[in-house]
């Protein structure tokens, strides 16, 4: 067990807002955030579960910007998926362009919005513990996101909230903020820069692509909480993208419930861009995104690719030292038995699967292929089990997480029958971390002696530089880290190195 300085950033215009706090000791894997003291002895597993995003658990941030007279302010706390960070930073980006200040701490606010998860019941239980807190640390709280899709549910425990909004509903969000503090605005001091708030880092930010999923997996309720596949207009996406490139963002993490669907809500619509037509398709989209820069500035990488036979199509690009789309895949494959993927109603082709990953690499040799799965899902044998670590072992993945399976309010999987008892999805999962760290630890071992570009990520006070691998996706997977000769180098840089160091999840390296 170690304890990992998680350093995170906020950044609004030229203003930059870090934050430094310390974990408590993991008794669980994780790879989440970015680490402080680092020791070549030392290697972090990877995480079981995503890294929440908490703001109101770091000591408060130094902010530039001094409050004026009658401006309100608002906190935000936003926790969950990628996805809801994106909601979170379109909220505080409309907020900001109506004059209100964001506040780092609940003392300064004039009232909390809390942006909840509401996927696993755990994660329900850690929202409304946020919620709890906000009530009891400032008292106006308004609570948006996964989990207002029930707002009887919220309201039920928390029956003082003021307001509760369910995913992406951003206008009924303004609106609660309204009635519960009023907007001062004043347009000769309320600037915002184009690229608007941001809750990243400020040398990379996610991309919504879409919002919502057409699939019925039985284990997920997303449908239910955002709705069906609505997919954004191809030259909308594009624009936004230009704008973040414009201002230094280099790497853009491209991201939905299910990023390989982009545009079939749409039939692929085309739109005009530049001095062409694009389809909302994601072959297109992705050639376009690796334009916006060369692959020496820039990183495009796909995060939720279902493996659709249409995704052979993005490959080539990821082979294409001129395209900035990265040779990285995160694609959530679940399981490797068919019959457990049946019983997830998921695709059951997992030796197909196989097959596609073989052309894959065939095509592009350095891919680098994330995934998560579950175990102990209901049903699952002893059988079904080693099957799947049978396939990880064919399948040879990179990067991968995983999942003790949950029941979840509303999901049909709650219904199955046969639960697997939690002692036993503990020791299945046990067994499957040990296996995806052999096959880690022998793929990161291949990678000394190499030479990789890496984007800075953290410089500590000691002069050891954070950094990852085009490999590498921000908070979940492994890192390089430059302990001597980071004289000159700054957060954001891309730099080339040479690894000559790898442990179980992570590498190090010296600049060339």
């Amino acid at each position: 067990m170690i304890s990992i300085n998680l350093c995170e950033y906020f950044k609004s215009g030229d203003d930059i807002f870090r934050r430094d706090a310390a974990s408590p000791e993991q008794t669980a894997p994780s790879s989440e955030g970015f680490p402080g003291p680092v020791f070549r002895s030392i290697s972090r597993p990877m995480s079981q579960n995503p890294p929440n995003l908490r703001p109101d658990l770091a000591p408060k941030p130094v902010f530039d910007a001094a409050r004026r007279d009658g401006q309100p302010t608002i906190g935000m706390v936003s926790l969950g998926c990628p996805k809801a960070l994106v909601d979170s930073e379109r909220i505080l980006t409309r907020l900001r362009a109506e004059g209100y200040q964001i506040s780092a701490d609940y003392s300064g606010a004039d009232a909390v919005i809390v942006n909840t998860c509401g996927f696993l019941d755990s994660a329900k239980a850690e929202s409304l513990e946020a919620i709890g807190e906000a009530l009891q640390e400032n008292g106006k709280v308004l609570v948006t996101g996964c989990l207002g899709a029930d707002p009887e549910y919220i309201t039920g425990v928390h029956p003082k909230v003021l307001a509760v909004t369910g995913p992406h509903q951003y206008e009924q969000v303004l609106d609660a903020v309204h009635a519960a503090v009023p907007p001062s605005p004043d347009p000769f001091v309320d600037l915002l820069p184009a690229t608007g708030v941001s809750l990243t880092p400020r040398h990379f930010s996610y991309l919504k692509i879409s919002e919502g999923c057409n699939h019925a997996c039985k284990f997920c309720i997303i449908p239910d909480m955002r709705g069906k596949l609505q997919s954004r207009p191809v030259h909308a996406v594009l624009r936004e993208a230009e704008k973040l490139v414009e201002a230094g963002v280099k790497e853009l993490l491209v991201i939905s419930q299910d990023t390989s669907a982009y545009g079939l809500d749409r039939r692929y619509e085309a739109f005009p861009w530049k001095d062409r037509e694009v389809r909302s398709h994601i072959t297109d989209l992705a050639r376009e995104l690796g334009q916006l820069g060369s692959a020496d500035d820039l990183w495009v990488r796909l995060h939720y690719v279902y493996p659709y036979p249409h995704v052979r199509e993005l490959i080539p690009l990821m082979a294409d030292a001129g395209n900035a789309v990265l040779p990285y895949l995160d694609i959530p494959f679940q399981h490797g038995h068919p019959d457990v993927l049946k019983r997830m109603a998921r695709p059951a082709a997992s030796a197909k699967v196989l097959d596609e990953i073989a052309a894959w690499r065939s095509v592009c040799p350095d891919i680098t292929l994330r995934s998560t799965f579950i175990v102990g899902y209901p049903g699952e044998t002893e059988a079904e089990f080693q099957y799947l670590l049978d396939w990880l072992d064919e399948a040879q993945l990179d990067r991968v997480g995983c999942f003790q399976y949950e029941n979840v309010a509303g999901a049909r999987s709650n219904a199955l029958p046969d639960h697997v008892a939690p002692e036993l999805k503990q020791e299945r999962w046990e067994r499957f971390m040990e296996k995806a760290q052999v096959i880690s630890e022998a793929k990161l071992q291949a990678k000394v002696g190499t030479v990789q570009q890496v984007i800075v990520d953290d410089i500590d006070e000691d002069g050891i530089a954070t950094c990852r691998t085009k490999a590498d996706a921000p908070e979940i997977d492994g890192n390089l880290f430059i302990d001597e000769g980071t004289e000159g180098l700054s957060v954001g840089d891309l730099v080339t190195v040479e690894v000559d160091e790898a442990g179980e999840y992570d590498l190090w390296g010296k600049r060339v």
